[in-house]
């Protein structure tokens, strides 16, 4: 399975919003910045997590991004799904029904195993994704960062939050 990098960028982002002081918030400018993106690439991505509800978007020149809720209360699935949807990784074409072998329809009663096993699979790595919120990454990054990095970002949020 592979994710689209939109969900590296709204994880990161994520994060480091949750850094800032109540109330405050960061550009996208800044966000941008930080994780080496271009704004308008990273800016479909804040709004998709925006319509979500697991951003604030506040315009104006104090303007910018905050977290809508909690780190406690946002999942990593959360993310995912505000960015890549609902629906399942892997979608059954039933291409068993398809080619010179294929039967009448009606000898495919029984779902395909094929389909049954990857979902099996989407629901294990969504019940982990599920587990896992905001606050549990910052923990572990905290806990085994570097401390060069954790100053960098510290000194990065204090300069780019906005009143």
């Amino acid at each position: 399975m592979k994710l689209s990098e939109g969900v590296e960028a709204a994880i990161h982002c994520a994060t480091l919003l949750a850094q800032l002081d109540e109330e405050r918030t960061m550009p996208a400018s800044a966000l941008a910045e930080y994780h080496g993106l271009s704004q308008s690439y990273l800016l479909k991505h804040l709004k998709q997590l925006t319509a979500a509800g697991l951003l604030e978007s506040v315009p104006g020149p104090h303007g910018g991004y905050r977290l809508a809720r909690s780190a406690d209360a946002v999942t990593l699935l959360d993310v995912v799904l505000a960015i890549e949807g609902p629906r399942p990784a892997f979608r059954c074409a039933e291409i068993r029904q398809r080619g010179p072998g294929a039967l009448e329809p009606k000898a495919y009663a029984k779902p395909c195993g094929i389909n049954a096993a990857m979902l099996r699979a989407e629901q294990a790595y969504r019940a982990e994704l599920r587990k896992t919120r905001l606050s549990d990454v910052i923990s572990d990054y905290q806990a085994s960062a570097d401390p060069r990095s954790l100053a960098f970002g510290c000194a990065f949020v204090e300069r780019h939050q906005r009143p």
